[in-house]
Order: C-alpha cells, then sequence, then structure tokens
C-alpha cells in the first residue's frame, strides 16, 4: 500500500510539475484575478478534467489489459520511452516566452479556457492514459485505489497551489530562472520513473 502511495506520488508531481499550457494558464489567472477566490473556476475545472482523465485511464487500461494480456508488455516500453523523451524537452525548456497572456476572465471564460487546455491537450491524454494508467497496472485492489487516489489529490493540490503561487511570484519574477529550474528538477523525476518502469518490465 505505501509502495502504491509513494509511486503515484512521484510520478504525478513528475508529470504535473511542467508548466504546459494547463498549468500556466492556472499560474496566470492565479496572478491575475483581483483575489484567490475569483480563481476558484480555474482550479476546480482543471483538477475535476484531470480527475476524469486519470480515473478514465487507471480502469480503461486495466480492463483492456485483462482481454490482451500482451499490452502489458508494449505499454511498459511504449511508456518507457515516452518518459525518457517527455524528460529530455522539459530538461530544454528554458523559459516562459510561451506562456498566455492571461486576463482577468469571467467565470464562464475561465471554466471553458480551463476546460479546453486540460481535455483538448495532447500532453494532458498521453499523460493519463499513456503512463498513469500503464504504471497502475502492477495494483489491484486497494492498492491501486490508493495510487489512482494519491495521483488525483496532488493534482488537486498542485492547481491550488499552483493558483496560490501566481498571487505571490507571478508578478515578480519575469525573468523564468524559476521556471527554469521547476522544469529541470522534473525532468529528473521523469527519467528517474522511467527507470522504474523500465526495471519492472525486467522483473
Amino acid at each position: 500500500m505505501i509502495e502504491a502511495i509513494m509511486h503515484g506520488m512521484i510520478l504525478a508531481f513528475g508529470l504535473i510539475i511542467p508548466l504546459g499550457v494547463q498549468n500556466v494558464f492556472v499560474f496566470n489567472q492565479g496572478a491575475s484575478q483581483p483575489s484567490i477566490l475569483r480563481a476558484t473556476p480555474v482550479i476546480l475545472t482543471a483538477s475535476i478534467c484531470d480527475t476524469i482523465l486519470i480515473l478514465i485511464a487507471v480502469q480503461g487500461v486495466s480492463l483492456m489489459l485483462l482481454t490482451f494480456s500482451w499490452l502489458t508488455t508494449t505499454l511498459y516500453v511504449i511508456g518507457f520511452f515516452f518518459l525518457v523523451y517527455m524528460g529530455w524537452m522539459v530538461w530544454k525548456s528554458e523559459s516562459t516566452k510561451e506562456t498566455i497572456e492571461a486576463k482577468s476572465m469571467t467565470i464562464k471564460k475561465q471554466i471553458i479556457f480551463a476546460a479546453s487546455v486540460s481535455l483538448l491537450n495532447p500532453h494532458a491524454i498521453l499523460d493519463t492514459i499513456g503512463v498513469i494508467g500503464t504504471n497502475s497496472i502492477q495494483y489491484v485492489g486497494s492498492e491501486k485505489w490508493a495510487f489512482t487516489f494519491t495521483t488525483i489529490t496532488v493534482s488537486w493540490l498542485w492547481f491550488i497551489g499552483l493558483a496560490f503561487a501566481g498571487r505571490m511570484i507571478g508578478k515578480i519574477d519575469s525573468s523564468g530562472n524559476t521556471i527554469t529550474i521547476l522544469n529541470k528538477v522534473s525532468g529528473v523525476i521523469i527519467w528517474g520513473v522511467a527507470l522504474y518502469m523500465l526495471k519492472q518490465l525486467i522483473t
């Protein structure tokens, strides 16, 4: 149980820390809204969308593997190479020049935009189905639920923390140094998870 929780925590943080479009939008809304309460629609929408994707990934991948057992090895191999590639892309990301110029939005616009960057984001889909879903294969019963609940919890806590961080440092650090450091750390974590998957594949 503890291994499943720790695995889910490390994996979720490794995948969610890189500041892609979804995270940048949450961060910038936290910085641009007049109060953190006004950024709540974005936080809730992004968190709920991630929860849905994770549940679909874990349950869907599990059902497929019960029918096609040979997919297990295939998914581990794909997941390993995808994580190695993703780790490299995150590692070499140096600045925030491509971030969204977020302005104070109405509740409706916040929800629509947050949902679109969450559910129409290829990286988010690949992360959940290709990585979280694949990593859930090794767990059953209560351990699988512990793994799933942990990844979902990390996602919620991250989006909440990201909005608060936006309020504090969004308008202070314009150089991108902080985000560059976060991306370096995330790249190392992602590579660590890739090695863990390789170990599971070999054993």
